[in-house]
């Protein structure tokens, strides 16, 4: 079924509810691999390099915010790549999945309202407008 499974994620909780559900796809097939990418904006870029002053810090932190994702993947012995990607997260996302084999894109939602999404619009929202592969967006 979904052998090559593409995880858009950020280190948040929604985005690790949404690495359950792409390892529980994983499972499914014995071939599957997990990519984990996370997308760095440009905007938090600027911002972490303001707050911290240190680049190799801003590594860092970005890295330990996927350790519970990797523990995931690990516990339940699904191979995965971790990769760090900058540019705008909806764009990119689709960017990468349509660049590389990739059968479905597992992302998480913030949950915003109506009027939040049309105003702010999601990433979540526009991968899916915008891939064009299956996306799978975890609540």
């Amino acid at each position: 079924m979904f052998k090559n499974i593409l995880l858009a994620s950020d280190g948040s909780e929604h985005s690790i509810r949404a690495a359950t559900r792409a390892i529980e796809l994983a499972k499914l097939h014995p071939e599957a691999k997990v990519t984990v990418i996370y997308v760095v904006d440009g905007s938090t870029s600027k911002q972490d390099v303001l707050r911290h002053w240190d680049s190799a810090s801003i590594g860092d932190k970005r890295k330990k915010q996927m350790f519970p994702i990797e523990e995931l993947a690990e516990k339940s012995n699904v191979p995965y790549e971790l990769k760090f990607l900058h540019g705008e997260p909806g764009p990119t996302i689709v960017q990468y999945a349509e660049q590389n084999p990739t059968d479905v894109i597992v992302i998480g939602s913030r949950g915003l309202n109506k009027f939040q999404e049309m105003v702010l619009g999601s990433v979540s929202h526009k991968v899916a407008k915008r891939a064009t592969c299956p996306v799978m967006i975890v609540k």
